[in-house]
Parts: C-alpha cells; structure tokens; sequence
C-alpha cells in the first residue's frame, strides 16, 4: 500500500469535507437584489429605498444601522416579508417573496421567521404564558405550553407565567416578547431596536439574553438599531443612508 498516496487521499477527503461544512454554515438565507421601496404622496412618489443589495448568511449576526428616517425598519420589513417592494427581489431560504401573495408570504413567515419589536406586540389579554403559546398552538402543536413554560423559566419569568403584560415591567414584557420569538426555533429573527423602550441597565441585560439565545438556537439574526454599541454585537454591520446601503 502507497501510505504516502493514502495520506493524500485522506487529506482530500477531509478537505472536502471542511469545504462541504463551510457551504452549508455560509449559505445565503436572505438575499435582495435591486431592492427599492416608493409610496406615493401628493406631489408624486416618495423613494424609502433604492438599490438595496444584500446577502446575510445562515447563522449570521448583522446590524443594520442608520440615523431616524433612514430606511432601515421598511427595509426589515420587506426582508420579513411584511411589506412588498416596489421594485427588485427578495428570497428568504431561497423562496422568492415577490412572487408570492400575502398569504404565501404569512406561510414563510410561520415556518421561518421570529420577531422581537421595541413596543412589544404582546396581545394584552393574555398571559405571558398565553403570549408564548400562541405561535405554537397556531401551528397545532400539542406541546405548547410545556415548551412555552420551559423558555419562560429560562428567561427568568417562571414566577411571572399568569401575569398579564400590564403587570409586568418594560424589560418583563421585552423578555415575553424574546420567548414568544424564539418558541418555534425560528430560522430568521429579526428585532427592531429591541432596547428602544428599555433603560439603559435592563436593555443591556436584554442584549445579553438575546445573544446567549441567538447563539443557542443557532438563529440569524437581523438587528435594525441607530445604537452603534449594540450594533458592535453583531458579527457585521451595514449603514443605511437616505434609503441606501452606503
């Protein structure tokens, strides 16, 4: 046997193997291209955003960052498939979002998408355990409350599972809002300016939780933030100016 041949061939192989591992972390799970967004207003239309260029990575952590009125929350928007563009693409997980109606996109967004928003969005009527459960009884998930309950106890709010958000304080409802987002082990989170209603001390502690998640769960994250520090957090950051990626 030619060992020197041999160690060739196994240094191949683990080479392609390295390469097959780094394919699969690094492919595009979001991408645009030509992306723009105009709403129309008295005088004509109103550019939001033009020619947003943009691929983020499965498992990566991004930053989209720029000053109030940048563009940046309508370009999480599209991204998520909450808005449509007025020109250009948008995939998510390779699917074309542009091709889809409103409820194909409502689909997608069950099966791939979590959301974390500065104002919470939690349905006051319900329990923060209620809160949690909801994604998942949506999907018929017979397990809801014990896999809501057990995300809560890890967010620190196992003493808090009866209580509406009313009673609970802005960082206990941004927690809530962090469970309720990661429940169904989404592939995509996308978070607007999550600290923005938080003081200085719980946003950090908030940062904290959402990262430690993020990395649990092996999610993507995309952050939307005019706060540069906690956009530092991020594995990379792009600046939008004026609707455009600069």
């Amino acid at each position: 046997m030619d060992l020197a041949k041999s160690v060739d061939e196994n240094n191949v192989n683990i080479n392609s193997k390295k390469i097959l591992i780094m394919s699969k972390t690094s492919r595009p799970i979001i991408e645009t291209k030509s992306l723009g967004k105009k709403v129309s207003v008295a005088d004509g239309d109103l550019s939001i955003l033009s020619s947003v260029d943009l691929t983020i990575n499965k498992g990566e952590s991004i930053a989209i960052v720029g000053a109030s009125g940048s563009g940046k929350s309508t370009l999480l928007g599209l991204l998520a498939g909450l808005d449509s563009p007025s020109e250009g693409i948008i995939k998510l997980d390779g699917v074309d979002l542009t091709a889809l109606d409103e409820d194909g996109r409502a689909d997608i967004r069950n099966k791939l998408v979590g959301f974390v928003f500065q104002s919470f969005q939690l349905m006051q009527r319900l329990s923060a355990l209620e809160n949690v459960m909801l994604p998942l009884e949506l999907r018929g998930d017979q397990q809801a409350k014990k896999t809501a309950t057990d995300l809560l106890n890890r967010v620190g709010l196992g003493h808090r599972l009866g209580h509406t958000p009313m009673k609970l304080s802005g960082g206990e409802q941004q927690r809530v809002a962090l469970a309720r987002a990661f429940v169904t082990q989404p592939a995509i989170l996308f978070a607007d300016e999550p600290t923005g209603n938080l003081d200085s001390k719980t946003g950090e502690q908030i940062i904290e939780l959402l990262f430690e998640l993020n990395q649990e769960k092996n999610t993507t994250l995309v952050l939307v933030t005019h706060d540069k520090v906690l956009a530092s957090r991020c594995q990379r950051s792009v600046q939008i100016e004026a609707g455009q990626l600069v």
